[in-house]
């Protein structure tokens, strides 16, 4: 086990939890995540002056892993779609569910390079902080989210027009 770990751990876990919840929208789930980043992180031989962005791309990998199983679906779906009138507070509540399942959906048919750099510029991570965890130029970290972007919005209107 790391020496560091826990120096590593009480540093790095608001932000590695912060990149898995943006993945995910659940705090719940993102604390799953972040304990199989950190125990990752345990077995690896990673320097600790680069435990930061190694952590926040592994967060990124982890949740869009998590994703794409779509383990978590099932039960909202489940819950959305058995027929009950809905109010409509609770019917904007179902559409914007419905939103962030297909925002979620989308991202995780992206490369995996843009929607780690979408992912990590979007939890709040500088372009000098993506382009260290991604091994990029500063420069070359616009160019990637925009590209993002683009993909993800030619992916939600492509799912959209096939639904």
């Amino acid at each position: 086990m790391r020496n560091d770990l826990e120096q590593v751990f009480r540093a790095a876990y608001p932000r590695v939890v912060a990149v898995a919840a943006r993945v995910l929208g659940s705090r719940d789930e993102a604390e799953d995540v972040a304990q199989e980043v950190f125990l990752s992180f345990g077995r690896s031989s990673v320097p600790g002056d680069e435990a930061l962005p190694w952590l926040s791309v592994a967060a990124a990998h982890a949740a869009l892993n998590h994703l794409r199983t779509g383990r978590r679906r099932a039960g909202r779906e489940n819950a959305a779609g058995n027929g009950e009138t809905f109010s409509p507070d609770v019917a904007d509540a179902v559409v914007a569910l419905d939103e962030r399942r297909r925002v979620r959906a989308a991202l995780s048919r992206l490369p995996r390079k843009q929607a780690v750099a979408l992912v990590l510029r979007h939890s709040g991570l500088s372009y000098a902080e993506v382009a260290a965890a991604l091994d990029l130029s500063p420069a070359s970290v616009g160019t990637t989210v925009r590209r993002a972007e683009s993909a993800l919005r030619k992916e939600l209107n492509r799912h959209a027009s096939s639904e």
